[in-house]
């Protein structure tokens, strides 16, 4: 099928005639910054007419959904063949409410590429109704927007493994103190350190961290006692709980009788 042409921009004057663009007192990377452009995405372009039910795919379609473009027709079941199996229903709703009422429409959804890799994407379109001699059409664009999940999941693991480190490292500092100040071995300084945490029913790093602030407030001390170990262990505390949960805060007081 031959492909559809992208109609020429133009901007209408005060006299009703069409007058070239003005050159834009901007730069390309104030256009940039003002769009807030980021991560570079793959973008196609489609178009549907109604009347006729004949497509039209850009390139980018064919290689986001992994065939070359001799290698399959455009058309319905081609799509509906690579979609997710559970976001088939939602595109289709959406689709379907743009081209009755030819308003803009955007959804996201997956799709399964050839080589079987799940990918996400979001389509942007809109139902057109022509004048009296033009068929409707469906005209949008597909957006792959998998490398911003990925983007997004390797910075929320990346978070989860920095924090994982830095709790046991906290940790790890706490038993190392109790195993110098005691002459225990690891395994018995972890134990003394989880009786306090769970004492308390409190993370074991907040507990380690907890006694570690304690130790360091005694600082002037010099060294690390055994009393001032002892009094980090039994100074671990609950965290986390409003004062007005106490029940003799929270009662209301009785009446007296006059």
């Amino acid at each position: 099928m031959s492909s559809f042409k992208q109609p020429a921009l133009s901007v209408v004057d005060g006299s009703g005639g069409d007058a070239p663009a003005p050159s834009p007192s901007f730069s390309a990377g104030d256009l940039a910054h003002a769009l807030g452009l980021g991560t570079n995405l793959l973008v196609g372009r489609f178009r549907v007419d109604l009347m006729s039910g004949s497509w039209w795919w850009s390139d980018e379609i064919y290689t986001m959904h992994g065939w070359k473009r001799h290698e399959v027709e455009p058309c319905l079941e081609a799509l509906r063949s690579r979609k997710h199996p559970d976001d088939r229903s939602r595109i289709v709703r959406a689709a379907a409410e743009a081209m009755r009422e030819g308003r803009p429409f955007a959804c996201s959804h997956r799709i399964v590429d050839r080589k079987g890799r799940t990918r996400s994407v979001v389509v942007i379109g809109q139902g057109l109704r022509g004048g009296p001699d033009q068929a409707p059409e469906l005209v949008g664009y597909v957006v792959d927007a998998t490398p911003v999940q990925k983007e997004a999941l390797t910075r929320r693991s990346e978070g989860v493994v920095t924090r994982a480190f830095v709790s046991q490292a906290v940790i790890e500092q706490a038993k190392g103190v109790v195993m110098a100040v005691r002459g225990v071995d690891d395994e018995t300084a972890g134990h003394l350190l989880l009786e306090a945490a769970n004492r308390v029913s409190i993370p074991l790093r907040l507990a380690a961290d907890q006694v570690m602030t304690r130790l360091h407030a005694e600082s002037e001390e010099p060294g690390i006692t055994q009393a001032a170990l002892t009094r980090a262990l039994d100074g671990v505390e609950p965290v986390g709980r409003p004062r007005g949960h106490d029940p003799l805060l929270t009662r209301r007081p009785r009446k007296v009788a006059g």
